[in-house]
């Protein structure tokens, strides 16, 4: 992996830069979450941009996106075989995938497959969505963000502590990652101006549609490796 930790804002403007010509090279995308109502925008927008696009569903026939640059992966992302198919050619990974009721824990499970297969693949890039209550040394939340953040501790303890392990995942990785904290989705290809800040998030909602621009951007040109920054609508 490249330059897996950062410490000054003039190294991470040099290793962006570099990033950028590297990112040229991507041809192919790996997407968990593509049968997702977020995750079918993303697929759509790589697509528009040129991408070739690999999905990992669990249920391929309800998939009803038709497009030759597709190849559909059937698995799980708890799984590590199937995260290696999936990941197989592919030179970068995108993830909206959520955690579905009254089933194991996913992100965390599946971020600790991919990070490994990535390693194996010497993929560097790896883009995932998460909500606002993941926490970093780095934020500086409002009041609102806290009171948002601490009720997702008290009413759903087990999904915030498989996100928080996730962030503690990519941290410890030497992966280049950015993980896109949001706050409540609305499910529309609404699109309005996408407000970005490190420490705190910046709005109450956001559209399924500029999330998933964001994250196909950060395959283009990233600005956030090893960085989670929130992104809103205003």
């Amino acid at each position: 992996m490249f330059f897996a930790h950062y410490q000054t804002d003039i190294v991470q403007f040099i290793y962006v830069k570099f990033y950028r010509e590297y990112m040229k090279n991507i041809k192919k995308v790996a997407v968990l979450g593509g049968g997702g109502r977020t995750g079918r925008y993303l697929v759509n927008q790589l697509l528009e941009k040129g991408f070739n696009v690999k999905v990992l569903l669990r249920n391929p026939q309800n998939f009803t996106i038709q497009n030759s640059k597709i190849e559909i992966i059937k698995g799980d992302a708890i799984s590590e075989s199937s995260i290696r198919s999936l990941l197989e050619d592919c030179q970068a990974v995108v993830s909206t995938v959520g955690q579905r009721p009254g089933e194991p824990m996913v992100a965390s499970q599946a971020t600790k497959n991919i990070l490994k297969i990535m390693n194996e693949f010497d993929i560097e890039r790896y883009v995932l969505l998460a909500g606002l209550n993941i926490d970093t040394p780095f934020d500086k939340k409002s009041e609102k963000t806290l009171l948002a953040t601490e009720w997702m501790k008290a009413n759903y303890p087990e999904i915030q502590k498989d996100r928080q392990l996730t962030y503690d995942l990519l941290t410890e990785s030497n992966a280049d990652w950015t993980l896109i904290r949001v706050p409540f989705i609305e499910f529309t290809d609404t699109t309005a101006e996408v407000i970005v800040n490190p420490e705190d998030c910046p709005g109450d909602k956001i559209s399924s549609f500029d999330i998933a621009g964001f994250m196909v951007q950060e395959i283009i040109e990233p600005k956030f490796i090893r960085k989670a920054p929130f992104i809103a609508n205003i």
